[in-house]
């Protein structure tokens, strides 16, 4: 089975663990505040994770999530990200992050920017449009009527469908918004950011399928 690295294991990181471990993944979980912070994490989660460092996630997942603030994306360890997939949570938040001058006039996405930084890592935006507390309550079983779907965006084809495989194994179908150009789709402030999964005040998401997401995707404005 497939190892799945995290960089970053809070809200969503821990959430997508979470799913993954009980998909039948081993995982790596990591943050920046070292190894031995994470224990009750790796207690919670069982024999199938151990913590590392972030470059030993890294180089340890077939599959990496990373789930850091935007701000820290320089300090991802390009070198050992080399060449895997990447799904990227991150939003960019100027009240937390500082300006991005490319990233406020349009000319950019965040998930563009994080792929120039990783260089030859096949980057697939993904995760960063639902609430940690939906994420883990709407997965459901491959052909269940109420299943959920999860936006992607990416600029490889195989990437996007290993990103795809993965959702299906922890429960969510996918809609492909495009390459990481179009990500601004599903980030925070357009329609498919949060919403439709239900109100953040509620402890269980609702469930929104394949047609309600492709909805709300082509509903966005810059």
């Amino acid at each position: 089975m497939t190892t799945v690295g995290f960089i970053g294991s809070g809200l969503i990181g821990s959430a997508v663990a979470r799913l993954a471990v009980a998909a039948g993944y081993d995982v790596v979980v990591s943050n920046s505040r070292g190894p031995e912070t994470l224990t009750e994490l790796v207690s919670e989660l069982g024999p199938k994770a151990r913590a590392a460092t972030a470059a030993e996630a890294a180089a340890a997942g077939e599959l990496v999530v990373v789930s850091v603030p935007f701000k820290a994306f320089t300090e991802l360890p390009a070198g050992q990200l080399a060449g895997k997939v990447v799904l990227d949570t991150d939003n960019y938040y100027p009240q937390r992050d500082g300006d991005f001058a490319e990233l406020d006039e349009g000319k950019v996405t965040s998930a563009e920017l994080e792929q120039q930084h990783l260089g030859t890592a096949k980057v697939v935006k993904v995760f960063n449009n639902i609430y940690f507390k939906h994420l883990r309550t709407l997965a459901r079983p491959a052909g269940a009527t109420d299943r959920t779907a999860l936006p992607i965006a990416g600029d490889d084809a195989a990437a996007k469908q290993a990103a795809t495989a993965f959702l299906d194994a922890i429960g969510y179908d996918t809609v492909d918004a495009g390459p990481l150009a179009e990500g601004w789709r599903f980030e925070p402030g357009q329609p498919a950011y949060g919403p439709p999964y239900g109100d953040m005040a509620a402890e269980t998401g609702t469930p929104a399928g394949a047609e309600r997401i492709t909805a709300v995707l082509a509903e966005a404005k810059r």
